[in-house]
């Protein structure tokens, strides 16, 4: 029975915490070049851990509670790019739980300390490749449970309601011009963002089309073409993993459902990141390369409605500050480093805003 009471605490501790939060605010972006388009942000920087990963590190606490994985005094275990371990050990001092997060050494500093500053530990690995495996070693040997997001991102989250990121851009969106998007615009880290989105718009029968954007060097995009086509995809890899932090991955991940996907773009870094520049610009505070990435994905979402006469609206989501890569992008030493050229991919993306084409990308896959 003390199990059974710690579990019941634990999950009243982490209900009571999201008593006390507010929703994220949706917020409208101009796209002067695109009349009769309207976009939003929904701005996943404001909850308490400053990320999209706040609401998934929630359900999988409360999923693995539930199941009966955490026990009082073991440490919690996940393998991260940064973001879901920084709202993972938020949750994990919450209960008085141990946490370690085994990310790659290349992580940005500021995430780390972010991470240390929750009161968690990091554990750095060279590749993005070997978080897995890794993970799971570090669990046995601490006697601590892998909390494995990449497996278990898409059926933690109640994506029929509960409060779910879909339900509330629906919910914020009833009072403007065009309620129900078009397109919502995601980016793939462990897939569980497109599913819930995807499986919410089916069950309320939303016309809405989600649309998600991959970084350059990830497996998702080539994954999904081969599920299109009917070809086997689940054992795809890629050499390496991807320059934006917290999206794309080098394997493809157990949440990642092709199906609940409606189009999928591949983006270039160097695009994806001059787009982070321009979003930053426009709200005067500073994004992170995920939503850079995020917004090549609504522009190109606007073009296709343009092509097919069509008004209406496009939600995507500001998954986290640029704060946290004052180090990487938003330095110019690091563009130099990575030879990633900002001024051709700054005119780029603002020909783009202004109602003209990007060139090079790979083409809408619609379902």
């Amino acid at each position: 029975m003390a199990q059974r009471d710690w579990v019941a605490q634990a999950i009243h501790t982490i209900e009571a915490d999201f008593n006390r939060s507010a929703d994220t605010h949706l917020i409208p972006l101009a796209l002067p070049g695109w009349p009769g388009i309207d976009v939003y942000l929904k701005d996943e920087s404001s909850h308490p851990t400053g990320s999209l990963k706040h609401r998934l590190a929630r359900s999988l606490f409360l999923y693995a509670l539930a199941n009966g994985w955490l026990r009082e005094g073991r440490p919690v275990v996940e393998a991260s790019s940064g973001s879901t371990a920084v709202s993972e050990a938020y949750f994990a001092r919450l209960l008085g739980l141990p946490f370690i997060a085994v990310i790659p050494a290349s992580t940005s500093p500021e995430k780390i300390a972010a991470i240390e500053f929750q009161g968690g530990r990091c554990h750095l690995v060279d590749t993005a490749c070997a978080l897995d495996a890794e993970s799971q070693r570090v669990a046995l040997e601490t006697g601590g449970h892998f909390m494995d997001q990449f497996t278990y991102a898409e059926r933690a989250t109640d994506w029929r309601a509960n409060n779910n990121i879909a339900e509330s851009i629906y919910r914020q969106m009833a009072e403007e011009p065009h309620p129900v998007p078009a397109w919502i615009v995601c980016s793939p880290g462990t897939g569980g963002t497109a599913a819930t989105l995807g499986r919410y718009a089916r069950y309320r029968r939303h016309d809405t089309r989600v649309l998600c954007a991959d970084p350059q060097e990830s497996v998702f995009h080539d994954a999904y073409r081969a599920a299109l086509a009917g070809e086997p995809w689940r054992d795809f890899t890629h050499p390496c993993g991807s320059r934006v932090e917290g999206i794309g991955r080098p394997r493809v991940e157990a949440s990642f459902i092709p199906g609940c996907i409606d189009g999928m773009l591949k983006v270039p870094d160097a695009l994806a990141l001059a787009a982070m520049r321009h979003v930053s610009a426009t709200l005067g505070r500073r994004v992170g390369g995920s939503t850079g990435t995020n917004f090549v994905g609504v522009l190109h979402a606007a073009r296709r409605m343009r092509e097919a006469g069509q008004d209406g609206s496009i939600v995507t989501i500001l998954c986290d500050s640029g704060d946290r890569y004052a180090h990487s992008y938003y330095a110019p030493a690091w563009y130099a480093a990575n030879g990633i050229d900002t001024e051709a991919s700054d005119a780029a993306i603002a020909a783009a805003v202004a109602g003209g084409d990007i060139a090079g990308l790979a083409p809408l896959g619609d379902a």
